[in-house]
């Protein structure tokens, strides 16, 4: 779900839902310098995200990240040409 997101801080580029095996995190907002915003689970917040919650992710995690947003890509698309579209 790409959808534009209201309230204070930046203003994010893509709000989504994207798990990150290898993190075993969801990321939930991306802002046009690269930071993410992780969906917190349990209420404790995930390690090594700022107060605001916006985090600069390291190397491996960009790495992690883009990996996991191709693989979706691709099953997304496999879905369109399933549909028809």
């Amino acid at each position: 779900m790409i959808a534009a997101g209201s309230g204070p801080g930046p203003r994010p580029a893509n709000l989504m839902r994207l798990y990150v095996e290898p993190m075993d995190a969801v990321v939930v907002e991306v802002v046009d310098d690269g930071r993410v915003r992780y969906e917190q689970q349990g209420g404790t917040g995930t390690p090594g995200v700022s107060e605001a919650g916006w985090s600069t992710p390291t190397l491996q995690e960009r790495r992690a990240i883009i990996y996991a947003a191709e693989n979706e890509i691709a099953a997304l698309n496999e879905l369109l040409e399933a549909l028809g579209g």
